[in-house]
């Protein structure tokens, strides 16, 4: 299969879901090879499967649906949005395929990110220097995707990755809370938009709301991802 692909284009459904498909599948397959090669394990990566992972995974997805939560509530209450209560009834027959992707793709980015990128960047670097560094590649690769929508999210989505580091401070170097972090942004964010549940009154400037619909792009996003730095840090 050939992706007709041109960089100044954005990439249509048909193109993205395969290449995200494809990518996503051989990251996992990278590393084990790497780690075949004795070049380190998925232990060093902050992946380890045991009970402990799940508690930790559960929290970070809790801590991450009650942040949008929280945010979208007072959005609610100052007139910047309102709910599509027609569409609530939606919910249910999307939650099993956005809840497997979302822990999908939360899962693989945090290997590779914060995981086997972060821990090879602290071989030669400070870790807050890996951690910028690891963040800034995270956002950036983003714009493969889509450039336009994206581009207002780099800010946003940087912040967002240096947020998911210290969540793996927080859980003593495991990938557990920002794995579950991740998946509850991805989860709720999805399901905001898979289902419509939310109509901007255009009351307010994008840049509060989230230019193009997209949080991260807006003042309310960024400080949701601060607001969970925060709270984060103090079991650093």
């Amino acid at each position: 299969m050939v992706i007709n692909w041109q960089l100044n284009k954005p990439l249509q459904p048909d193109q993205k879901i395969p290449l995200l498909v494809s990518l996503y599948l051989l990251a996992p397959l990278i590393l084990w090879g790497i780690n075949g090669l004795g070049l380190g394990s998925f232990a060093d990566y902050g992946l380890v499967v045991n009970r402990s992972i799940f508690g930790s995974l559960l929290l970070g997805f809790g801590l991450g649906v009650l942040g949008l939560f929280v945010v979208f509530t007072c959005q609610f209450w100052l007139g910047w949005c309102y709910l599509e209560k027609s569409n609530i009834k939606l919910i249910p027959t999307i939650l099993l395929p956005i809840s497997l992707v979302a822990l999908f793709v939360g899962g693989i980015e945090e290997l590779v990110f914060r995981g086997f990128l972060l821990t090879q960047l602290e071989k030669d670097y400070a870790i807050w220097v890996a951690a910028i560094i690891s963040s800034l590649i995270f956002a950036l690769l983003h714009l493969v995707w889509e450039q336009r929508e994206t581009a207002p999210q780099i800010p946003g989505l940087w912040l967002m990755g240096m947020v998911l580091v210290v969540a793996r401070f927080a859980d003593s170097n495991n990938l557990g809370i920002a794995w579950g972090l991740h998946a509850g942004w991805v989860w709720a964010i999805a399901t905001i938009d898979t289902a419509e549940l939310i109509t901007y009154t255009g009351k307010v400037s994008e840049w509060l709301t989230g230019k193009n619909k997209k949080p991260l792009a807006g003042l309310a996003g960024v400080l949701c991802v601060l607001g969970t730095g925060a709270i984060l840090w103090f079991f650093v």
